[in-house]
């Protein structure tokens, strides 16, 4: 599938249509099935932006399980308080999009890139509907997606920018996986742990209870839409698991026999993609210009396919770091960032506007818990062999070509590269 990389007037035109849509469906004046999800927005945010206003983090409420800079962006609808709350969100929300859509498409009208990752961007967020803007996770995509366009000329605002985004929701410090060896890596590094630091510190010292999300998981199961649910599922669909599906810690989770060993498993497979992704950092030869993009679309990829937590939201993670990929004309991202895409449609379907039927575990909610998850399986093992061959096999093969080359004497041919062709590699 080949996706298109057209001029900007195209692209701001269906920008507005799209969105002028999606904010029908955000503001209810047209209603999309199944459950109300600006309800978190309008009950669930509020709460926490009133007791956040009041001095305190949210002490005794387990459904709060953010880092404390997440409270900047509870807070943040009180910096337009001529607009009720929800209100106020959605418009911040639409802000961070237009970000974005921006940082994108000046991207890719610059030599050598592609509008590509700009109509990624512009599909992915109608493609998951209301949920888009009744969270705050497209807020952290929007610190995410400028941390990976800056790094390429500026590891230090890159480090910055990631430091700020983990405090607000962990995974952005995924994004330096794929900082080049050396000098990058060092400034990168370095100034992500640094303004980490100054933040926590300052959200420390601002109110208490900064540090008490990290003892708010401690008793979760497992959501129904994780990738381990699906065993649930089918076990129900047979009448063969008598456990419980309930609202806990904030979603729909499965609790009951077996859950417990299902979650530590989740959790083996998040193990398992971060010593991958040890292993990949090791044995890369080269750091490319889609590198730095690249691998922080595998690492978010991975950790959100083996979580035992997959929220609709997340997919907005996934869409943003996909469509930076695609900023670069060749990124070896491009049949990942169709299966996300692909995937985030699904994802609507499952939430809400099936989510009954998932719910329910029956016939309709597994074949979409199936594909959907099917699909992110299929993507994150895609991304993450095209990592691996960009960055490790080919410059190997290329070593040894030039080895058998020199061995052959002074007069011997040698023969074209053949590996990165996005231009000069990165020094490390």
């Amino acid at each position: 599938m080949k996706l298109p990389s057209g001029p900007r007037l195209p692209l701001a035109a269906l920008w507005l249509l799209s969105r002028a849509v999606l904010l029908l469906y955000t503001f209810r004046v047209v209603f999309v099935p199944g459950p109300d999800v600006t309800t978190d927005v309008s009950v669930i945010y509020f709460n926490w932006y009133e007791v956040l206003r009041g001095g305190t983090y949210p002490l005794d409420d387990v459904t709060w399980q953010y880092p404390p800079a997440a409270a900047f962006a509870i807070l943040s609808p009180g910096l337009l308080p001529f607009l009720e709350y929800a209100h106020a969100f959605f418009v911040l929300a639409l802000v961070c999009d237009v970000v974005v859509f921006g940082l994108l498409t000046y991207a890719g009208g610059r030599p050598g890139k592609s509008h590509a990752g700009a109509w990624v961007w512009l599909a992915g967020i109608p493609l998951l509907g209301p949920t888009a803007y009744s969270r705050y996770d497209i807020m952290v995509t929007a610190v995410a997606v400028a941390a990976l366009l800056a790094g390429v000329r500026n590891p230090r605002t890159m480090g910055v920018l990631a430091g700020v985004g983990a405090l607000l929701k962990v995974w952005p410090a995924l994004l330096l996986v794929g900082t080049a060896r050396g000098r990058v890596t060092r400034r990168s590094w370095t100034a992500a742990v640094v303004s980490g630091a100054a933040v926590l510190g300052a959200c420390v010292l601002a109110a208490p209870g900064a540090l008490a999300f990290l003892t708010f998981q401690r008793d979760r199961g497992t959501e129904v839409e994780s990738l381990g649910s699906l065993v649930f599922h089918v076990a129900r669909f047979f009448g063969a698991w008598d456990g419980e599906v309930r609202l806990n810690y904030g979603s729909v989770e499965f609790l009951g026999p077996y859950v417990p060993l299902v979650s530590r498993a989740a959790m083996a497979l998040t193990l398992l993609a971060f010593a991958w992704l040890v292993l990949w950092r090791v044995r890369a030869r080269e750091f490319g210009p889609t590198t730095l993009a690249d691998a922080a679309f595998v690492a978010v990829l991975l950790f959100t396919t083996t979580s035992r937590v997959i929220s609709p939201q997340y997919m907005l993670w996934l869409v943003g770091l996909a469509a930076v990929c695609l900023v670069w004309r060749r990124s070896p991202m491009r049949r990942a960032a169709v299966l996300v895409l692909v995937a985030t449609g699904i994802t609507l379907l499952e939430f809400p506007i099936w989510f009954s039927h998932v719910v329910a575990s029956d016939g309709l909610g597994l074949t979409l818990l199936f594909v959907r998850n099917g699909l992110l399986v299929a993507a994150s093992l895609i991304a993450a062999r095209e990592l691996w061959r960009r960055t490790v096999t080919e410059p190997r093969l290329r070593e040894a070509d030039g080895a058998r080359d020199g061995a052959a004497g002074p007069g011997a041919r040698v023969p074209a590269q053949g590996g990165h062709r996005d231009g000069e590699l990165l020094k490390s």
